[in-house]
């Protein structure tokens, strides 16, 4: 190789311009003055280079150097990096399996014992794995939610791979969500199942440490969930059902994936969900949690495995937030109700996938059975839907989640870490102003009746409803004045707690509650306010009255039109008339001398006129009753006036028997939960109230009935009966009309308008 050799002296005191100038001989940074005066001499010399390699991880490919064509699943499947691990798992016992840990030890002991002497124990190895199968089976059938919780974060639970290379005859794993990455958290691939292919997409945990770093211990993010939505969006443009496995803690949070979008992945997810196309279905295989899970769960049918859980926060969280530890997690676990079967009652889950004794990981190849078993009959259910019908299904699941409760009284417990409401106030007029605007109402309704025109019905309203609210504040101020406070607060929290039950009241709580009454209307007259109150309260009771006046004039009013309405009907006047002109043709001077033909055409128009008159009452919304006296025969009167002192004998001994029966504690008792559960009830009882009431109702008549109904009592109506109607006998004829005079009242129509008020 030529070389050039030159002096280092010659480069002093050369320029920097000099330096950087190029000569055209090929030599670059050496200035021409130099060149000139470097002596060349060719030089022949071997040169050798070396290069070290720096060492580096070999890299693991999912093929073998000898891949097997008959592999289950097909030669694709060597593709996968998922391969059967090396080593076996190591058992895991859960805190509540411990008393198992004893039985299986006795049985290995057991059997290592049988093999070093060669004795047969085969008697009592039978004998300790039956008394094994039965604790296990005790145990797991009577599983809490929290111990579920454990069994569902179980380290050798089976995970979506384990599963979907059991239940498929085919799978091929797809990778990447076009945007450079791929999460291994999520798995995604088309697979077929008994020859019908699924897109199957899967939170995938790991079986040991390493796999669980590389998975990111099943939780996504945000590049997960986009693979997941392009998988979708494949599913439903090829037609292939999906199926997705719900196995997460929750998406992972940290720093990154919230830059990434993390939760706008998930929104998008749940937004595309419910408008695919193609049949979805969702298992839960271990535990769904929070938005991580929703955003590959909006199916048209959730099922779950029969021990994993579902929820919005973990037990540990929930508890951390509410009772300030997370050693309250089995309480939280409980009240969360995340469990399987407390899903299926609140129709969140559509069905439950069984487990064998132990979990999942006792048996997971017969776990899988069962979950292809139940995509299968989920998916021939959801085949025979068109698109329409599909999409519709899967809304609607979604909108009959969640009951509001509204009136129902809340349990004082619950109470504890709920926030106070806060109390409306109640703006207070002074005396001296409420005085005003009363004399200003009271003038109005007395104007009002001077010009015969309706009293200021809307004032009346709005005066009553504020004496309302300022008579309540009145007495809430003497309750508090006079100490009594306390008292009713803790017995107001004793009949919530009766009532949340559904249960009678308590004897105990009325006597309480009749003891605070006597107290407080005994102390009334005493508190700081009572002028003030009892002024309110008559102006109340002065306008509620008035108020039912003009109700019961404007009511008077409409009846009274309605009569001349049907008096004015030119076929009634015709009737009438009729009948009045064969009355007087007849010449009889009394209802009795009338021949039987026209007594019953009279009836007959009274029937009918009475009938139009009830139609006509209770098209204006009123219960009307009707009333017929009895006809007083005046000889009957006579022979009966004989027997009086008799029979008021006899009711005087009876009504004493019934006031013994009344004072007794037992019906008083009785008779103060038939009020209470009255006043609870109000005017529209429900079946439940209707069925207590009448219940209670029967009980006092046959209390009452049981105390009128001795022997000697019958003894003694039954001999006054006799003569009663022996005394009767002469009085009526062989046809059983009465012979003398009779003397008849008039029929009346009796109209309820309320509870204090009638109208005839």
């Amino acid at each position: 190789m030529a070389s050039i050799s030159y002096s280092p002296s010659a480069f002093t005191g050369t320029s920097a311009s000099d330096l950087l100038q190029s000569s055209n001989n090929g030599a670059s940074g050496i200035p021409l003055k130099t060149l000139g005066k470097a002596r060349f001499a060719v030089k022949r010399r071997d040169v050798t280079v070396a290069a070290k390699l720096r060492k580096v991880k070999k890299h693991e490919y999912p093929w073998p150097a000898d891949p097997d064509p008959n592999v289950k699943g097909g030669v694709l499947t060597h593709l996968s990096h998922f391969k059967p691990l090396k080593d076996k798992q190591k058992p895991v016992t859960l805190d509540f399996e411990k008393p198992l840990v004893d039985l299986e030890k006795k049985i290995i002991d057991v059997r290592r014992m049988a093999n070093e002497t060669g004795l047969d124990f085969s008697d009592q190895i039978i004998s300790l794995e039956n008394k094994y199968q039965q604790a296990l089976k005790e145990l797991y059938t009577r599983l809490i939610p929290i111990q579920r919780v454990n069994i569902a974060r179980h380290p050798n639970r089976p995970t979506f791979l384990d599963h979907i290379f059991t239940i498929t005859d085919k799978f091929v794993e797809l990778h990447g969500d076009r945007a450079g990455y791929d999460d291994p958290a999520i798995v995604t691939g088309i697979g077929t199942i008994d020859g019908q292919r699924y897109m199957f997409i899967g939170q995938q945990k790991g079986r040991n440490t390493k796999e669980n770093i590389q998975r990111n211990f099943g939780m996504p993010t945000p590049h997960g969930y986009r693979k997941a939505l392009r998988m979708m969006y494949y599913a439903d443009h090829h037609g292939f059902p999906i199926v997705t496995f719900i196995d997460t803690p929750g998406a992972y949070a940290d720093l990154k994936s919230e830059e990434l979008g993390q939760g706008e992945a998930i929104a998008n997810n749940l937004r595309t969900m419910f408008g695919l196309k193609v049949p979805i279905v969702s298992i839960v295989i271990g535990e769904g949690g929070s938005g991580g899970a929703l955003a590959i769960g909006c199916a048209n049918k959730l099922l779950m495995l029969e021990n994993a859980v579902f929820y919005v926060a973990s037990p540990e969280a929930c508890a951390a937030i509410l009772w300030k530890s997370a050693k309250a997690s089995p309480k939280a676990a409980e009240k969360l109700r995340i469990t399987a079967p407390e899903l299926c009652k609140l129709q969140i889950c559509d069905g439950i996938v069984p487990e064998p004794l132990g979990g999942a990981h006792a048996d997971p190849a017969w776990t899988s059975q069962q979950i292809k078993a139940a995509i299968n009959e989920a998916m021939e259910e959801l085949a025979s839907m068109d698109t329409e019908e599909l999409l519709k299904h899967r809304m609607l699941k979604f909108r009959k989640l969640g009951k509001v409760q509204e009136g129902v009284p809340v349990d004082p417990k619950k109470k504890v870490n709920m926030k106070n409401k806060e109390e409306q106030t109640v703006r207070i007029t002074s005396k001296a102003e409420l005085e005003g605007e009363v004399e200003k109402l009271k003038q109005q309704i007395l104007k009002a009746k001077e010009s015969s025109a309706k009293p200021p019905e809307l004032a009346l309203k709005d005066m009553i409803e504020k004496l309302k609210k300022e008579v309540d504040h009145e007495y809430s101020e003497a309750i508090k004045s006079m100490g009594l406070k306390d008292r009713l607060e803790m017995l107001r929290e004793e009949v919530s707690k009766v009532n949340s039950r559904d249960q009678l009241m308590n004897p105990v709580i009325m006597d309480k509650i009749e003891k605070l009454k006597h107290e407080f209307s005994q102390s009334l007259s005493a508190a700081p306010n009572y002028t003030t109150l009892k002024y309110k309260l008559d102006m109340l009771k002065e306008f509620s009255k008035a108020k039912s006046l003009s109700e019961a004039a404007s009511l008077k009013q409409e009846v009274n039109k309605k009569f001349n309405e049907i008096a004015a009907r030119p076929e009634v006047n015709g009737k009438l008339d009729a009948l009045k002109a064969e009355v007087q043709n007849s010449g009889s001077s009394s209802f009795l001398d009338l021949d039987q033909g026209l007594r019953d055409k009279i009836l007959n128009m009274k029937k009918e006129i009475e009938l139009e008159m009830i139609t006509a009452l209770e098209s204006l919304g009123l219960d009307v009753e009707l009333v017929k006296s009895n006809a007083k025969v005046q000889s009957e009167q006579t022979s009966l006036s004989v027997f009086k002192n008799k029979v008021d004998n006899m009711n005087g001994e009876i009504n004493k028997r019934i006031e013994n029966v009344v004072n007794s504690s037992e019906l008083k008792n009785m008779i103060g939960s038939l009020k209470l559960e009255i006043a609870k009830a109000g005017k529209k009882p429900d079946i439940e109230s209707k069925g207590k009431i009448e219940a209670l109702q029967q009980q006092i008549k046959q209390r009452l009935s049981e105390a009128i109904s001795s022997s000697e009592l019958k003894a003694k109506h039954e001999e006054l009966k006799a003569e009663i109607s022996d005394a009767m006998e002469p009085s009526a004829g062989t046809d059983g009309s009465l012979e003398k005079e009779t003397k008849y009242e008039e029929p009346r129509l009796e109209i309820n308008l309320g509870a204090n008020h009638s109208f005839a």
